[in-house]
């Protein structure tokens, strides 16, 4: 479980396809503090360490993860120098400062526009059909593994604010209209529509 809080931007060494997609990710991380096998959200993605140096890390990235998020594009991979937001798992005890992330992307939304307002960025997204209906105003997302309070919504269109602090220590200072990022709806969200879907 993850929290959305971001605390480093990773940054892709390596790419290599073999069976699953293989990707070092270079951080900042104390990586002698990171188990094999440990879980670290990579734009929002949960993925397993399988190696690790001392400023690196690698993963492996199955086809199911393929198909949901936005790694790849146009046929290709992330390619060598993307930045990627990454988070370690939540410990008992953390603060959570976000909301409760499983890193189970459910797709990707596509940006639709940017405006600065005040200080703050406005970001206009539209989210995949299917995912739509959990999203609402004042609720939770997690876009590219980032914990973002929703704005407004209009049928498959949301907005969220984006805070100067936001974007310093995140990739969110370069994203812009027309990239595709991950999505992942609210927990909560999910499992009270699926409630309702029995009693209907």
């Amino acid at each position: 479980m993850f929290t959305g809080i971001i605390t480093d931007i990773g940054e892709v060494l390596q790419v290599e396809m073999r069976g699953d997609l293989h990707v070092r990710i270079g951080t900042r991380y104390e990586t002698g503090g990171v188990d094999i096998g440990a879980s670290i959200a990579c734009d929002g993605i949960c993925l397993t360490v399988v190696d690790k140096g001392e400023s690196w890390f690698d993963v492996d990235i199955s086809a199911e993860s393929l198909g949901k998020t936005n790694i790849l594009t146009a046929n290709t991979a992330w390619p060598v120098g993307t930045k990627l937001n990454l988070e370690r798992a939540l410990k008992l005890g953390d603060e959570l400062g976000g909301h409760i992330v499983s890193g189970h992307v459910d797709g990707v939304a596509q940006v639709l526009s940017t405006r600065d307002e005040g200080e703050s960025t406005r970001f206009e997204f539209e989210a995949p059909a299917a995912l739509a209906r959990f999203i609402a105003p004042k609720g939770s997302v997690a876009l590219n593994g980032t914990s973002l309070t929703v704005n407004d919504v209009e049928g498959c269109r949301f907005g969220v604010n984006i805070i100067p602090h936001t974007k310093a220590h995140t990739t969110w200072h370069s994203v812009k209209a027309g990239d595709a990022v991950n999505l992942e709806i609210d927990t909560l969200a999910r499992y009270v529509a699926r409630l309702k879907d029995f009693d209907a």
